[in-house]
């Protein structure tokens, strides 16, 4: 009995160190065959080497995704605010680069895409405030200028092409889809513009 109370321990201890020897065979194993598996990839061409500049474009469309998101979002919560009747598809605009604006009842803007920057070199913020009229200038054809107004007035969509001038002073060619926006009551609370530089 007393040579018994020793002889299951150590048996025991057997079991283990042979588990743990086989347990380090297996791993080995997989392990070489995992090298074999991907030492013929790699021969094969399968694995390819991902060039850095793939990261920098993967960097730029994320920037671009949280961007556009930060815009929508944006856009639903003045919709929200003011109780907006009508509702647009503002992320597949965005997509398309068109570059969205909003005013208020009063033709102050305060609404941008940030996307204007490559349609005319403002920033967002700083056309907040303003009148849409701070894009046009002498090349701006008067006529057009008024059947906007005349429109804006009698509270109906109108869609134009008019000379607008960028920051810099150069003007390009722009296409307005504009909207007056009611909301439940059926007051006009804001205005919407989609524009995008005509061909």
């Amino acid at each position: 009995l007393h040579g018994s109370e020793h002889s299951f321990p150590t048996r025991r201890s057997s079991d283990l160190f042979l588990f743990l020897v086989l347990s380090q065979i297996t791993i080995v194993m997989e392990f070489k065959v995992y090298d074999a598996a991907f030492a013929k990839q790699h021969e094969n061409g399968a694995i390819k080497a991902m060039p850095l500049v793939s990261w920098d474009i993967y960097s730029q469309y994320l920037l671009q995704t949280n961007v556009l998101l930060h815009d929508v979002n944006s856009l639903h919560q003045i919709a929200n605010k003011n109780q907006w009747k009508s509702v647009w598809d503002y992320k597949e605009s965005l997509q398309d680069e068109t570059v969205i604006v909003v005013t208020d009842a009063q033709l102050k803007i305060v609404f941008a895409s940030k996307n204007i920057k490559k349609m005319n070199g403002y920033e967002a913020q700083e056309v907040i405030g303003n009148s849409p009229k701070m894009f046009q200038g002498a090349k701006t054809d008067l006529q057009v200028s008024n059947e906007i107004r005349k429109a804006i007035l009698n509270k109906v969509p109108f869609e134009k092409n008019v000379i607008n001038y960028c920051k810099d002073g150069s003007v390009y060619n722009c296409h307005i889809k504009g909207f007056p926006i009611f909301n439940h009551k059926g007051e006009v609370t804001n205005f919407i513009a989609f524009e995008k530089i005509a061909a």
